[in-house]
């Protein structure tokens, strides 16, 4: 909004009454589409903004999406937040949205959009915060999911710092920029912060696929009730080099509860395996208990779990951090929470679309 409006009566009323009337509002309005006025008072003015920004929790607290940087966020603690995938087989095009209802198909609320790209050695999949407009030159560009030549071996690449104390890694794929374009606080490029890979059949047999995630950018111990996992505060735009306002959260309570014990420790990085199926004679099939949230069954359905550090303890039914299954010829479920993102998340289910018959 203009700066002019600052000078209007919205940003001169008494900050203790627009505090109370931006926290009801916030408080009544936990869903989309009604969740749109929370945006729209973000877009009023600078001080509108401001407080908004104070008052909307990031995920992992609210287990609300509001912002885009919501979607680079950790998921809630509790609960699988639902989400489902529409694919475009004609366009090679998969679009995520956030379930408004228990309904495995309901209208959605948009949320990312990816399109497959074919490479001479390898596949991409750029991943873009506009359903129309998917080039790695985009503004909307926030990253992408590139496999190996097989289909075997994938790496999700972030298109900034994960978080702020992350260390940068060179890619052969990150583009440079003109630095007089991007402050040098926030860098444009292609950070690798996870990597999925899939075991080879090499009996030929069909089963289900076995699923192998380290996310470079979780510690293992952010799955630990007195941890918090790192996470983006802002998104800048690459070919603009600003930071959108409306796209950033308040996360001083996040970083208040991470101590410095835990900046210094190194753990080993997060470790999500798929768990194993179980055989249904009478179905004669592999089966898992989505709890009714995958209705077909299909070899791309899965269900991540951490890894224990320990390595030994078999994770448990409710320990599941991510869940992809087939519900019509084009329609997916997918459901995630805590330590990943939806961005992650979202990434890590593209890999299923693209692996090849040598993992099945």
């Amino acid at each position: 909004m203009d700066d002019g409006l600052e000078q209007s009566w919205w940003a001169n009323m008494p900050h203790e009454l627009l505090r109370e009337v931006l926290l009801r509002i916030e408080s009544s309005e936990a869903k989309w589409p009604r969740r749109r006025t929370v945006v729209a008072c973000a877009g009023v003015c600078r001080t509108w903004r401001l407080i908004i920004k104070e008052i909307v929790k990031p995920p992992q607290l609210s287990s609300n999406i509001t912002f885009p940087i919501s979607l680079k966020q950790p998921g809630p603690r509790e609960h699988l937040l639902q989400c489902f995938i529409r694919r475009n087989s004609g366009t090679q095009t998969y679009y995520l949205f956030l379930s408004l209802s228990s309904a495995l198909a309901d209208d959605g609320k948009f949320l990312l959009a990816a399109r497959k790209f074919r490479r001479p050695t390898c596949t991409d999949y750029i991943i873009s915060l506009d359903a129309d407009d998917m080039s790695r030159e985009s503004n909307a560009y926030i990253g992408k999911l590139r496999s190996n030549f097989l289909g075997t071996k994938f790496t999700i690449y972030d298109s900034q710092l994960p978080h702020a104390r992350a260390k940068m890694t060179k890619s052969c794929s990150t583009k440079l920029v003109n630095p007089k374009q991007v402050s040098p606080k926030v860098p444009i490029g292609n950070y690798p912060v996870a990597h999925v890979s899939y075991e080879l059949n090499v009996l030929g047999s069909r089963g289900p696929r076995r699923m192998h995630c380290v996310i470079d950018s979780i510690p293992a111990s952010a799955i630990e009730p007195e941890w918090v996992a790192p996470s983006q505060t802002s998104y800048s735009v690459s070919n603009i080099g600003t930071s959108f306002p409306f796209f950033q959260t308040n996360s001083t309570h996040m970083e208040n509860s991470i101590s410095g014990e835990q900046n210094n420790k190194t753990d080993d990085v997060l470790v999500l395996r798929n768990k194993a199926a179980r055989w249904h004679e009478q179905m004669q099939c592999w089966c898992l208990n989505f709890h009714g949230r995958v209705t077909v069954a299909s070899v791309k359905n899965f269900q991540l779990a951490a890894l224990p550090v320990n390595g030994h303890a078999e994770p448990q039914e409710d320990d599941v951090i991510l869940q992809f299954g087939k519900v019509g010829k084009d329609l997916f479920t997918m459901d995630y929470r805590y330590p990943i993102s939806a961005f992650q998340a979202f990434a890590i289910c593209l890999s299923s679309f693209a692996t090849t018959v040598a993992c099945e």
